[in-house]
């Protein structure tokens, strides 16, 4: 009679010692997602920081850097008077690009250098004033006189320079799928931002090869997305019947969309006014081809891609009608985000489980 408790231990014993392993890794797993979730949110705030911080500044009026107070739109007494050019970083067709400084800060000053050229150079300050949000490069002052404008200087520069940047000693712990994948986030932010803006739904024209869509965006210094150049965003208005035209000439290549083609085949010499105008969506089309390039080629770049297969062959629909939104991709660019993260945090609990 007096073994049967030992007995009875030794019964049960088996059976609580599962029970608490369980309830172990269930709490560590409710553990781990909580801490996810909490990093997702932050991810997520993070990304809204700069148009919070801008948003305290009434329109036209600015503030960067350590600076609390808001000050208004450079002038162009005041940028004539208190900008010193320090050198010429970048010319383009419609404007030369210096680096300068204003109360000891560096700043960047765009002039036109073609007059021919004025209207788009105004076209894309209207652009800068109106579009000014966490998706913008933050104007500072502008002078329509002189054809100067006045803007944030990112010392990271485009982002043509965004593979030398991530060798660079100080920024490759940087070089990782998941920083790779949060940057084409940021891209497609931009797009749905423009395809949804204040003006209406804009067209990033300015977009004929990769190397073109690098040179229109900046890289902040804590690795974010701005676009920096707006002198070509044509305005499309379903209800009114108005579409697009990016220039005047033939378009080729598969980089651009079909629709952007000349559609009469070689045996008729392409003409403008033939041309038909599209929509928005060349902009989707375009979106697998610049997320390829920030995606690159470190570890687990691959299984980013696997992962945004179906979204990617969607954006590549020959019917642009048939092509998802900029909203549906970037949906899916943080749901993939999300689901990744999730794996490598908690890797092997499914089958534990």
């Amino acid at each position: 009679m007096e073994k049967k408790p030992h007995f009875i231990r030794r019964e049960f014993l088996p059976r609580e010692v599962p029970s608490i392993s369980l309830a172990l890794l269930l709490a560590a797993v409710l553990l781990l997602n909580a801490l996810l979730y909490l990093y997702l949110d932050k991810f997520y705030i993070s990304l809204g920081r700069v148009e919070t911080d801008r948003g305290l500044c009434p329109f036209g009026h600015f503030k960067f850097g350590a600076v609390k107070n808001c000050s208004p739109w450079l002038s162009c007494e005041t940028i004539n008077r208190e900008v010193r050019k320090l050198r010429c970083v970048g010319e383009g067709a419609v404007k030369k690009v210096f680096l300068s400084e204003w109360k000891e800060k560096k700043v960047v000053l765009s002039q036109l250098t073609n007059s021919e050229l004025k209207e788009d150079f105004l076209h894309g300050l209207k652009m800068l004033k109106a579009l000014q949000s966490k998706h913008v490069v933050q104007l500072l002052g502008y002078c329509e006189q002189q054809f100067t404008i006045l803007t944030e200087y990112h010392p990271l520069g485009s982002l043509r320079g965004l593979n030398e940047t991530l060798h660079i000693p100080k920024y490759k712990g940087m070089n990782t799928w998941h920083r790779r994948l949060m940057l084409a986030i940021d891209y497609v932010s931009v797009i749905r931002y423009l395809h949804s803006s204040p003006l209406g739904t804009l067209v990033m024209c300015d977009s004929n090869d990769l190397d073109k869509v690098l040179s229109q965006y900046l890289l902040t210094s804590d690795f974010h997305i701005l676009v920096n150049d707006l002198d070509a965003l044509p305005l499309v208005n379903r209800s009114a019947g108005r579409l697009v035209k990016c220039g005047h000439r033939e378009l080729q290549g598969e980089f651009v969309a079909p629709e952007q083609r000349w559609p009469y085949g070689e045996d008729v010499p392409f003409e403008d006014d033939l041309m038909p105008p599209y929509d928005e969506k060349t902009d989707i089309w375009k979106i697998p081809d610049v997320s390829n390039f920030f995606l690159g080629h470190v570890e687990g770049s691959d299984i980013v891609r696997l992962h945004l297969f179906d979204i990617h062959a969607a954006c590549k629909k020959k019917d642009p009608a048939e092509r998802p939104s900029a909203q549906e991709v970037l949906d899916t660019y943080r749901k993939v985000l999300t689901l990744l993260i999730q794996e490598a945090a908690m890797p092997g609990t499914r089958e534990m489980l």
